[in-house]
């Protein structure tokens, strides 16, 4: 039964295989997204605006942390796919018990270095001083719970790999249930204001991650492994570290313009804190396509070079591109009609600055979802194609456009420029990926030429 739910990639239909492979994706970030989500309109429904802004002021050091840890396993997952696309699969199951060897020491590392600078860093970041506590208390407990983060994604990104991504969606789904609970228990029982969300969310994720070791061990025959494959590998690690590294740091390199962008946010106050807070909440459940979408491509590219078939790799681009351009536009229209309406959810009809800013922020980001399409289909091909450091120079093509706009606009111009702070980080990051998407394509055509060139001669000998 688990090996019917692996997929090939390398066969068949490229739009069929790319929409059913992304929209259990989609249902699997979006279901991720409840654990902010909830958390959110909890905190600003029963703690006020103050709290909600305390959680939001970290939103953008939480992404650039746990977006790390996310890239990292999303590029040890690259591995997995090439080897199961090329049928290697003892190379798979190496891959696959080095890659649990380093994310347990990444994660301990990263969890006390980042734990005892967390105070510094929201200082650093200008954050409020009627929020600064709040905002320490709630992403302290998130930091510690670094190791949940990474069993999950490492855990689900293997599964995927293996073309199997409608099971890690199972397992959010009950996770973002039990978020639910623990919330209304932690907040309005216990009385533990955004600390309580933290934990909530720290303890779902750590349970999603559980349920995925399980079933990956108990289900998947691939991965059983002799003594030998479990052993650590020094060229496996290099391999994994090649391709991880670069897409975390893509993810910290990024987020530092996200922090920059936060501290021009932060400088204009809490309200206008509380307003991006619930803008980006929406934002970041509309753009749960875009996600699904990019990780689709990851796991597409990836079996598909390993099978050594190049152009399934473009033709997948070309239909990935046209399923995100068609929801682009359909999210633009609902945004603008009733992203004012949406943005109730996270704060109350009365606070009417608020919804109208949140409502300029959102439009002002919808307007350019075209753009973010190609950032994550060409940025998560290109990863899966296997040229991970590309990722780092697309991050900084982002940070740079967040901040500038973070360090001139917003001190001239005030907050209707954030609206378009992470619009421009996207186009200055198309600019880079679309020419390096067809530069990487070549360099392995190439390549490929090069190997059946080889095999060819061997053969006549």
């Amino acid at each position: 039964m688990a090996q019917e739910t692996m997929r090939d990639m390398t066969e068949g239909s490229p739009f069929k295989l790319i929409l059913g492979f992304a929209i259990p994706m989609f249902l699997g970030f979006l279901f991720q997204q409840f654990y902010s989500m909830v958390d959110t309109i909890i905190v600003g429904k029963y703690l006020g605006v103050t709290a909600l802004a305390a959680v939001g002021s970290t939103g953008s050091i939480n992404f650039m942390i746990n977006g790390f840890c996310i890239g990292v396993c999303s590029g040890f997952a690259i591995p997995v796919a090439q080897k199961f696309g090329a049928r290697d699969y003892s190379g798979l199951r190496k891959f696959v018990a080095n890659a649990a060897w380093l994310s347990i020491v990444v994660s301990i590392v990263l969890t006390a270095v980042v734990s005892v600078l967390c105070m510094d860093i929201l200082v650093w970041m200008k954050t409020p001083e009627d929020i600064l506590q709040q905002a320490y208390s709630y992403i302290l407990i998130i930091f510690l719970g670094i190791p949940t983060t990474f069993l999950y994604n490492m855990t689900s990104g293997i599964i995927r790999s293996l073309g199997d991504s409608k099971t890690p969606v199972y397992f959010l789904l009950l996770a973002s249930v039990l978020n639910i609970v623990l919330d209304l228990f932690t907040i309005i029982v216990l009385k533990m204001g955004p600390a309580g969300a933290a934990y909530a969310t720290v303890i779902s994720q750590g349970v999603s991650g559980i349920l995925c070791l399980i079933f990956m061990r108990s289900r998947y025959p691939i991965l059983k492994m002799t003594k030998e494959e479990r052993r650590v590998d020094k060229s496996k690690m290099a391999v994994l570290c090649g391709m991880g590294f670069p897409m975390g740091f893509q993810y910290s390199v990024t987020a530092i313009g996200n922090v920059i962008l936060q501290s021009a946010v932060n400088s204009l106050g809490s309200m206008a804190v509380a307003a991006v807070t619930a803008g980006s909440r929406v934002t970041m459940f509309f753009c749960t396509p875009f996600d699904a979408l990019g990780g689709t491509m990851a796991t597409w590219a990836g079996q598909n070079v390993g099978a050594g078939k190049l152009d399934r790799v473009k033709s997948g681009v070309r239909y990935a591109n046209i399923i995100g351009f068609v929801y682009s536009v359909i999210a633009f229209v609902i945004l603008f009609f009733f992203g004012r309406s949406i943005s109730l959810l996270f704060v109350d009809a009365a606070e009417t600055e608020i919804l109208d800013q949140a409502w300029l922020y959102l439009v002002g980001n919808a307007l350019f979802y075209i753009p973010l399409v190609l950032v994550n289909v060409v940025r998560f091909s290109i990863q899966g194609m296997g040229y991970s450091k590309f990722a780092i120079l697309a991050g900084v093509c982002e940070m740079f456009g967040r901040s500038f706009v973070g360090f001139f606009l917003v001190p001239i111009f005030g907050y209707p420029v954030v609206c378009i702070g992470s619009p421009v980080a996207w186009i200055c990051a198309d600019l880079f990926l679309v020419p390096a998407f067809y530069s990487c394509l070549k360099k392995l055509q190439i390549l490929l030429g090069k190997s059946s060139a080889a095999i060819s001669e061997r053969r006549l000998e």
